[in-house]
């Protein structure tokens, strides 16, 4: 990757001097697993035993795992062997319940075994960026190379991108590939209530029947904090905190909201490339949804990373309005508020 650092020497590393310029190819390669969830393993997930459908859900996932290894090694006379569909499993169920862990864990067991180019690992929201960056038949292109293309949080908040992420499924179940995919609602569920166009529906149900539902229950996530009560800090006091420490960066909110709109979201990761601290000030609630939901992806990258931060103006409280908290967007908002407020916890500890 080329970076572009357009601030002197001396300064205080700012994201807004950096504008990654990431190969193609890279943009594929760094689709694994985040590293947050580095040593989810099969073996560290605790199943409730007042919720069964937990272990039926690992148990049947590590019997896939062995599955995509079986089906991948080479078969003598396998050009007489009748071809079979390509698995694809859907974990549904509430927040907090562990389906990223589950499904990172499948990950991790297929890379063990065939090696870790033979698994792609992203958000819905990555697979949508990436096909933006790369347009659709590289796309197809290159994920039809793996084994394994696992989607985590499955979101369905723009038909167009639900569209294209079905086109986008069944090219690759065509071709071979597992799939794996999580969720908060059932597949043919999807979207019900946000779209009522005909085909959008019809385009669901589609999508929907590629896949063996697996339910994992537990904890409702609405019984759970949404985000945190870490207090925002003064302006003043985060400059001060980020003065001279290797890996943090600074910059002014609003200056940062600006510069997200001119690196495409797909390249959010490789601006946060050798960074340990992010530190903002002037934060204030975003009142434009186009610039909310870029905020949103860089907090889901900020997030994977355990990357803490320090938060100056308002902090979290009230960064998105009453209008997008209950809207089509809602659950991203909230997750990003968590998440921040998470993250904005962290950044205290790191100061202590």
């Amino acid at each position: 990757m080329t970076v572009t650092d357009h601030g002197p020497p001396t300064a205080i590393r700012s994201l807004t001097g950096v504008r990654p310029e990431v190969p193609a190819d890279r943009l594929v390669d760094d689709m694994v697993p985040p590293p947050h969830f580095a040593s989810a393993r099969f073996s560290t997930y605790r199943a409730n035993p007042a919720h069964p459908s937990q272990a039926r859900a690992l148990a049947r996932l590590e019997e896939l795992a062995g599955q995509i290894a079986t089906a991948a090694r080479p078969k003598p006379f396998a050009v007489f062997r009748k071809k079979t569909s390509a698995p694809a499993v859907y974990l549904d169920g509430g927040f907090g319940v562990g389906k990223t862990h589950l499904l990172t864990s499948l990950a991790h067991a297929v890379a063990a075994e065939l090696g870790r180019q033979a698994v792609t690992y992203g958000t819905f929201v990555e697979y949508t960026n990436l096909v933006g960056a790369l347009g659709f038949l590289p796309t197809v292109e290159a994920l039809a190379a793996r084994r394994l293309v696992c989607i985590d949080e499955f979101e369905l908040d723009d038909a167009g991108d639900t569209t294209l992420m079905s086109r986008l499924l069944r090219e690759l179940a065509d071709r071979g590939v597992a799939l794996a995919a999580t969720s908060n609602t059932l597949p043919d569920a999807l979207g019900e209530g946000r779209f009522a166009a005909e085909d959008f529906l019809r385009e669901i149900q589609a999508l929907a029947a590629r896949f063996e539902v697996l339910r994992v229950d537990g904890e409702d996530y609405r019984h759970r904090s949404l985000a945190t009560d870490a207090r925002p800090l003064p302006d003043s006091e985060v400059a001060a905190a980020v003065a001279g420490r290797e890996g943090a960066t600074l910059d002014g909110f609003g200056d940062l909201l600006a510069h997200l709109a001119t690196v495409h979201p797909s390249r959010y990761g490789a601006l946060l490339d050798g960074v340990r601290l992010v530190a903002l000030t002037g934060v204030r609630p975003v009142t434009r949804q186009d610039v909310a939901l870029r905020l949103v992806v860089l907090v889901d990258r900020l997030y994977d990373r355990d990357v803490p931060v320090l938060l100056g103006g308002s902090g979290e409280h009230g960064l998105f309005t009453p209008e997008m908290l209950s809207g089509g967007y809602r659950k991203k908002y909230y997750r990003a508020l968590s998440r921040l407020g998470a993250l904005a916890e962290e950044g205290r500890r790191v100061l202590t």
